[in-house]
């Protein structure tokens, strides 16, 4: 969707949402909305946080792979 569709999607919403008298589908638009800004780790397992804190924490210590080298190692499924 190009940058003018989605200004036009977006006022035709404004124009729709003005209109609705229904509470519980305003409701669920309400919700639709929080679900879209909650913290994506928030979300996550702990373990996928773990291991995502292990990643961060290998690399402030230098513990890093070259791109070259990583791509080599998981070429296979790029």
């Amino acid at each position: 969707m190009n940058e003018l569709n989605i200004q036009n999607a977006k006022l035709e919403l404004i124009q729709w949402l003005s209109t609705i008298d229904d509470s519980r589908l305003i409701e669920k638009i309400l919700d639709l909305r929080k679900d879209e800004s909650k913290d994506w780790w928030s979300s996550i397992s702990e373990n996928e946080k773990k291991s995502i804190e292990r990643g961060i924490e290998d690399a402030e210590l230098g513990k890093l792979n070259s791109h070259s080298k990583a791509r080599m190692l998981y070429e296979k499924w790029l």
